[in-house]
Formats: structure tokens, sequence, C-alpha cells
């Protein structure tokens, strides 16, 4: 049974019992209060909903819940709201319950010998940044919308970001992790043990499940030292071979050291350069491609950290691997370097309509599949541009096709944007890559996904999903 099936008795049971237990910090049906929640972040998706429910605690998710199952009530669980494809999104009908999680942003003790934090999925991840920099220790994943991205929701997303080559995606630093699951039940796995072998890590089934199987209220994170010294490096290539054999070279002169590596085509720099008056280009002329490359350094290994950086550059000039490059003066130009970086999306946006795929082959065939895809797709749809940018050293690229001048926005995403994205994602399929490789299905790619996915991993998504949710109220209508 859903919302739309009962009558309007039970709807108004079900919002008098909901607005009883949330209070009214907790529930509200004001339109102005639910109408920033209601459109995704790049503003391709906008729902109505029921209500907003912002509970404060574990107990209430897990009330409101069972409530929901009793009512047969829609459930759409949301973070900071910043998921790239629609998967936080209510549908038009307006009979879905958004559940938003900041409310639940409590940032418990950091254990500095452990190197742990339990947190509330509302913590935004620029919070917990601070939170943990103040104990000398940093958690190991950052991304443009830092200020924004929650806790649970990077973990609904199994989120990466630009140091997955050293420390992996959200997957990897999540050490605990409690949920509330379709039929009001808690799962508490919230204390990190090295070794259990009791059946199935139920915690990694909720890592990128996008809210379909339960509700990611907590979670224990893993911590690193606090950076000593970094070096932050911009190099100017003619080619993304080029930046694949830096790459190389960089990854067996640093080692761990080497924390980021992004690729930067030109269109991309001169977009942002554009959209950014204030900021400057860092090197004299302009180049093909660009390479923003960090290396980092423990308190042990800080003093060795700069000549390091110019070994490599040395070495990499010596080798004829680059054209020109330079080292970051300080740490506000470093960060004057990664402004660059994370400000290509919104620079393209504001340049017009494009088809974003948010795609991974494998690492040593990123190079040659940009090779071969962006003339390929400029040529079949004559007068785009396809350009890649991100993160080449876990063979993720930001594969994106800007529209032809002048056409309508709107209009072209859902016309020929669709038969570009069929095209890359079929492209990407049979280089035997991934449609998603760090955003998420959500609503974007649900029927691609069911298109292309493999037929025994599909099978299995949705046996779990009948089995934990038979009534279906979990995030309707995404990822599968």
């Amino acid at each position: 049974m859903t919302i739309q099936t009962i009558d309007s008795t039970a709807k108004a049971e079900f919002m008098t019992a909901a607005a009883a237990l949330l209070g009214p910090k907790g529930f509200a049906t004001d339109p102005d209060v639910l109408a920033p929640w209601l459109t995704d972040w790049r503003g391709r998706y906008t729902g109505r909903a029921l209500a907003l429910a912002t509970p404060a605690d574990t107990a209430q998710v897990a009330a409101l819940v069972k409530l929901c199952g009793k009512y047969g009530v829609a459930i759409v669980p949301q973070g900071g709201n910043s998921g790239m494809c629609g998967g936080a999104t209510p549908d038009a009908s307006g009979h879905e319950l958004l559940i938003n999680m900041r409310r639940m942003d409590t940032i418990g003790p950091v254990d500095t010998a452990t190197r742990q934090v339990a947190c509330g999925a509302g913590v935004i991840l620029q919070t917990l940044h601070e939170a943990v920099a103040r104990q000398g220790l940093r958690f190991p994943l950052t991304l443009g919308g830092k200020g924004s991205a929650t806790i649970g929701g990077l973990i609904s997303t199994n989120a990466g970001g630009t140091q997955v080559l050293r420390h992996g995606s959200m997957r990897a630093q999540v050490l605990g992790l409690e949920a509330v699951l379709p039929d009001g039940s808690v799962l508490n796995q919230l204390v990190p043990l090295k070794k259990d072998n009791r059946g199935f890590d139920l915690k990694q089934l909720m890592i990128g499940s996008e809210g379909i199987l339960g509700i990611v209220t907590a979670a224990t994170l893993r911590l690193e030292p606090a950076v000593a010294a970094r070096a932050v490096l911009w190099v100017g290539l003619p080619s993304i071979q080029a930046a694949r054999t830096l790459l190389l070279h960089a990854q067996s002169l640093a080692d761990r050291a080497l924390e980021g590596f992004e690729v930067i085509p030109r269109h991309c720099l001169d977009a942002v350069l554009e959209y950014l008056p204030t900021a400057r280009a860092p090197l004299d002329e302009a180049h093909p491609w660009n390479v923003l490359i960090e290396l980092v350094a423990d308190a042990a290994a800080a003093d060795a950290l700069p000549e390091l950086a110019e070994r490599l550059l040395v070495s990499a000039f010596e080798a004829g691997l680059v054209s020109d490059a330079t080292i970051a003066a300080n740490d506000a130009q470093a960060e004057a370097f990664w402004w660059l970086r994370d400000s290509i999306s919104p620079a393209e946006r504001a340049k017009g309509p494009a088809m974003q795929h948010d795609i991974s082959v494998p690492v040593d065939r990123m190079a040659d599949f940009m090779d071969y895809a962006a003339p390929l797709m400029e040529r079949e749809f004559p007068g785009t541009t396809a350009l890649g940018f991100g993160h080449l050293g876990d063979g993720n690229i930001h594969f994106h096709i800007l529209a032809p001048t002048g056409v309508v926005p709107g209009e072209w995403e859902t016309g020929q944007g669709q038969a570009i994205s069929h095209r890359v994602n079929d492209l990407v399929t049979q280089w035997h890559g991934s449609i998603s490789a760090e955003h998420g299905i959500g609503q974007m790619k649900r029927d691609e996904l069911a298109r292309l996915g493999d037929p025994a991993a599909l099978h299995v998504l949705h046996a779990i999903k009948a089995a934990l949710d038979p009534q279906g109220l979990f995030n309707p209508g995404k990822l599968i």
C-alpha cells in the first residue's frame, strides 16, 4: 500500500502522527520551507513532497520509518542535496515523504590513538574536516561540494573525490555504520572490528545503495595523520597520453606521497578563467592539457618533500614529459590552483547545456578512451564539444559533451542529449567500464543501468531490494 491508495482520513492520521513524533522543528509542510529541498543540485529534477521530516536522532528515524510502513508512505532520504543524479529528489506526485538528515550532525570525540571518529549522518564534510584537524588528524576524502555534502549522503553514494588515488572512495573510509532498515529496525555496526566473519559485511551493503535499502544515521570513520607539508604542482602538457606517462612517472618516483593527479583540458581552464574574473592561469602560455599534482608528507617526511617535488619536475622535463610547470610558492597559491580545478563544473554549467557523464574505464586505458571517444562523439554529433577532466589516476573522467551554439536549454538535453548519453554509455560499456564512477545512479541513470548492466548483478540487486523492502517504500524510482 502506498500513500496514493490510502484515503484522506488515513493520510490525515499519518500527518498528525508524524508531526507529533517529530515536533515543530522536525516536521514541515510549508511550501516555502520545502522548496529548497525539492530540486536537485544540477536543476534537472524537481519534485513535490508530502512533507519534510528532519529527525533529531536514530530513534526518531526508526519510529518514523515504522509509521511510514504502517501507512504505506514512500520515503526519500536526503543529505546535503548536492547529488548529481537526482537520487535525493522526490517524484512529482507529492505523496513521498522527504527525510532530511541535517539535524543529525553530532561529531563524537576524536580518538587520536585509533584514528577514528563517530559522527551523525547529517555532518557536513567540511565541518568534519575542521573538527578532526583540531586534533592533528584529517579525514582523507574531499570534493568540490564539501561545504554542503553530508556524511550520510557520501556513504549512500560511495562518493569519491580528488584523493581516491591514494586513499580510496568513501567505502574505504567507513569502519562502522548505523542504519535504519525498511522495517524500522536499527542495524548497529558502529563498533569497528578488524576481523569479523559473522556472515556478510552488512555495512558494505548499505554503502553505495543510494537509500533504497536503509537510511544511514551514523558512521565510524577512518582518519589519517594531518598533512605536515604539501607540494602542489601545475603542469602543462601536449596530450592526455603525455599525462598518462607523467602519472606513471610520478607514481614511480613519489609513491605514497602522490595524493592527487587531476587532468584539466584547455577548454575547461578557459571556461573557469572566464567564470572567475579574479582567477589567473598558473602558466604564462596555454597548453592543450594541464595536470594538477599534489604531493603530501607527514611530519617525519616533511623536510624532504620540497626536494621530492623538484626532483619530480626536473626528471619529467629531462624525459620530455612536460611542456611547462610550476610549483605553488605557498599554501594560498596551492589553494588557488585547486580553486581552478574545483570550479570546472559550475564554470561549464554557466556556459550552457551539456550532457555530463561520470565514467570510469580501466586506469591503463583511460587516455586511449579519451583519444578515441572525444573525436568520435564530435563527428557523430556535429557542433558539440567533447571534453574530459578529473581523476586520471583512478580511471575516472568526467566526460562532458557540450551542446552546439544556439540550442534551447531543456529541449536539447531531452532530445539530442539523450541520444548522446546513450552513445557514451554504450562506448563505456564496450570498453569494460562503468557508467557511474562516483556520483551514483539515482534517477538519471536508472534506465541506462537496466539497459546495460550485467543481468546477474541486476538480479541480485533486485532480489536484495525485494527482501529488505518488500513494500518498495525506500527511495522508489532510484538506482533500480
